[in-house]
């Protein structure tokens, strides 16, 4: 019997540990592995050092050039029955080749998270302005995302806040939407009972990739607004900035009279998090779900961030730590919890109970598989009842096939 096959078509190569974006791509690798599909992961964007060797899990890799006539023989000759997307900007490129020369296939969107909130909250933050829907229905952005959303088959949403928006606010049809949020084994009492004691851990620490604007953002806050306020009062912490692609304007803040580390990239973010007693996050904007709090839970490192932070992430279970976006108020609960035991153990324990009850690996993974069988064996009329998706499909293809058939055309000359 021949194999399910899944072409993953990514926006750039997987760094697990550089990224939540990459830590998510492979959960959903991880899931068409364990159902024993045959996977093809292909991307147009260069390879660097930090990139995962997806040969060695027998996932084939595939390099491929946009506006080329060569992907269309290449994913001819793949002839896979599920493609996903990795963001819209691949749907944007690829999705109208694949439904052209694939046409049977399963088109699948994994949004990461929604691009275009995460960009109009940054403006509107720069501005100086209140956040608002109206601003996310101007946005030039919003449009082409949407757009892919509508195009595709079925979307994959990360967090809660994001499912209710695109409901609410765009009136997208839930039938091609599809919760996902991060894949994790549940906690176990083995777990945390080898889990690093309140006594052990040293230090507050910070994670995250700095090629994305609400890091930079971030640590610029921590340094500026927070961190002087906690060394007062805890003069022998250290504040630990860890994450890839460090920039100038990161570095220079580096101050080790101080305590503020800029330590770079971490080779094992698990045991960066774990050896930390506290994760300070404080977020001004961004959107799906922060990988460095989904971490600190895993890793039993409670933490405190924003409200934009913990959005769609906990549901209605307390927090692992405090949520506040007032400085002086994020200071006082940091100091809090790094030198009050059953405050700090309490919060280790609401992160366990947010792993275990919403992020379950086991009980999420079954629920897509089944979601993509259904629409395979039903797909003729999951297609035909979205509607705006067809008539979007129709016009993206002729107009983004004569353009890209034009510029293939001016490369070749």
């Amino acid at each position: 019997m021949t194999k399910e096959s899944v072409l993953i078509i990514g926006y750039v190569w997987v760094e697990p540990n550089s990224s939540a974006a990459g830590s998510r791509m492979m959960q959903l690798i991880t899931q068409f592995l364990e159902q024993d599909y045959k996977i093809a992961f292909a991307s147009p964007a260069q390879k660097n050092k930090n990139a995962f060797d997806l040969k060695s899990i027998d996932v084939d890799e595939h390099s491929i050039q946009l506006n080329s006539k060569s992907f269309d023989d290449f994913i001819q000759k793949l002839d896979p029955t599920i493609v996903l997307f990795d963001r819209f900007m691949m749907e944007e490129q690829f999705g109208w080749r694949v439904a052209e020369h694939c046409p049977k296939a399963l088109r699948i969107l994994d949004t990461e998270d929604l691009h275009f909130l995460r960009k109009v909250r940054h403006q509107q933050y720069k501005k100086g302005k209140k956040f608002t829907t109206e601003a996310l229905l101007k946005s030039d952005e919003a449009k082409r995302e949407i757009a892919a959303i509508l195009r595709c088959d079925l979307s994959l949403i990360i967090s809660t806040y994001e499912m209710d928006l695109l409901q609410s606010v765009f009136k997208i049809d839930e039938k091609i939407l599809f919760y996902l949020p991060f894949l994790f084994d549940k906690i176990t009492t083995n777990q945390t009972e080898n889990w690093k004691s309140f006594e052990e851990r040293n230090h507050f620490v910070f994670i995250g990739n700095f090629f994305h604007k609400p890091n930079i953002d971030a640590v610029l806050t921590l340094k500026k607004q927070i961190w002087k306020s906690i060394r007062k009062q805890i003069p022998n912490a250290e504040m630990h900035i860890y994450g890839a692609y460090v920039n100038q304007q990161i570095q220079d803040l580096n101050n080790p009279k101080d305590g503020f580390l800029i330590q770079g990239f971490a080779e094992n973010a698990k045991e960066v998090i774990e050896n930390a007693k506290v994760l300070l996050a404080p977020l001004h904007f961004g959107a799906g779900i922060k990988g460095k709090l989904t971490d600190a839970m895993l890793f039993g490192t409670p933490s405190v961030t924003t409200k934009i932070g913990a959005e769609g992430m906990h549901d209605t279970l307390p927090w692992n730590g405090f949520i506040t976006d007032d400085y002086e108020e994020f200071s006082k609960k940091a100091i809090k919890l790094y030198t009050n035991k059953d405050v700090w153990k309490s919060a280790q324990k609401n992160g366990r109970a947010i792993i275990n009850s919403i992020y379950d690996k086991e009980k999420l993974g079954v629920s897509l598989i089944k979601k993509m069988n259904e629409l395979r064996q039903n797909i003729d009329a999951h297609r035909a009842h979205n509607f705006l998706g067809s008539m979007l499909q129709y016009q993206t293809l002729q107009a983004s096939k004569y353009l890209s058939k034009w510029i293939e055309a001016k490369n070749m000359n």
